[in-house]
């Protein structure tokens, strides 16, 4: 194993571009070189938390080895453009892109410079998902369920790329096959994006997914329940905890022959740290990429396809009376 330290730099300091910094900081084989933001206060602060200089985009650039990009959406292409022109290895958050040709172009010049390009689908270095993927490999059906209390820090965008991407990342690890057709329905509530959605997925292989997400909801939940045909498991990821009923697995059923169930729980886990280890070892070892420009891109491509669903379901709902139009800057009398 290489004794390299890698030279990172972090570019985006808000709420989640803050703790990248703070996790890089942390690192044996990691250096934060800086950070940059168009905030400079804010930058200057995170900087001196972590104890890294605040420099101009171009001076981090010149300074590291690899980037995280941590900022809205819209501006991942332009930075991580610059990064991989400039020879940089990308650790990009969800989603990689604006738009489909963005995200190709991107995965296009990471395999040119023979770059490593990951995306920040943190969930998939989870223990709940690690619980689940270890117990599940041909779902037939899966629920997904993710709903919390209004925040205003992420209503730059609808709840689909704010929340139910983590989901649409994870059922689409699950289920690994394509998506064949989508039904969506949502509405903006409090904001004037989509603040609550649900969209069932079919697959080509013949499975079907459920996905709910809410940013308007009186409490936290994140649940998953997955049938297949040698089982059942229900999964509560906030309180870390799932059931699992399964053919030769666990305590027998005397009622249901041949079929044995668990009870398992597991420990808070560090995410974070979990996703930046792995993108280290990528870098400096060569280990494959855990999350790939592929599998960010086909995040982002149900997503969008959700977005599509749902804008032509807004519309029949819209053109029957059934919900009023919200126009920019209303959010629907809330």
């Amino acid at each position: 194993m290489s004794k390299q330290r890698l030279r990172v730099g972090v570019v985006g300091t808000g709420h989640f571009g803050r703790y990248h910094a703070l996790k890089v900081a942390s690192f044996d084989r990691a250096q934060l070189v800086g950070v940059h933001d168009i905030d400079a206060e804010r930058a200057k602060t995170v900087g001196w938390e972590a104890g890294a200089p605040d420099l101009s985009f171009a001076a981090l650039l010149a300074q590291c080895d690899a980037l995280i990009i941590a900022t809205p959406a819209e501006s991942h292409h332009e930075l991580a453009t610059a990064a991989l022109g400039a020879k940089k290895h990308v650790l990009i958050e969800k989603p990689m892109a604006a738009t489909l040709e963005q995200a190709d172009d991107l995965a296009r010049l990471a395999l040119r410079h023979e770059l490593v390009l990951q995306v920040g689908h943190l969930e998939r270095f989870s223990a709940a998902y690690d619980a689940v993927a270890r117990r599940v490999s041909r779902p037939l059906y899966v629920e997904a369920i993710r709903i919390a209390p209004f925040k205003l820090r992420g209503t730059d965008v609808s709840v689909i790329l704010d929340l139910m991407i983590h989901d649409l990342d994870l059922v689409l690890a699950l289920v690994d096959s394509d998506i064949s057709s989508v039904d969506a329905v949502g509405a903006a509530v409090a904001s004037v994006h989509e603040d609550i959605a649900n969209a069932r997925l079919r697959f080509e292989n013949g499975a079907v997914a459920t996905i709910t997400a809410s940013r308007i909801s009186f409490r936290t939940e994140r649940r998953m329940r997955i049938f297949a045909q040698d089982g059942y498991l229900a999964a509560d990821f906030a309180n870390r905890r799932l059931a699992h009923i399964a053919r030769g697995r666990g305590k027998p059923l005397p009622s249901f022959a041949g079929f044995g169930s668990e009870e398992v729980s597991w420990q808070d886990h560090d995410a974070l740290a979990a996703e930046h280890e792995a993108f280290i070892a990528s870098v400096l070892d060569g280990a494959p990429v855990a999350v790939d420009a592929s599998a960010g891109r086909r995040a982002l491509a149900a997503a969008l396809a959700v977005s599509e669903s749902m804008a032509a379901s807004r519309a029949r709902a819209e053109a029957s009376g059934l919900i009023q139009k919200v126009e920019n800057g209303d959010s629907g009398g809330h």
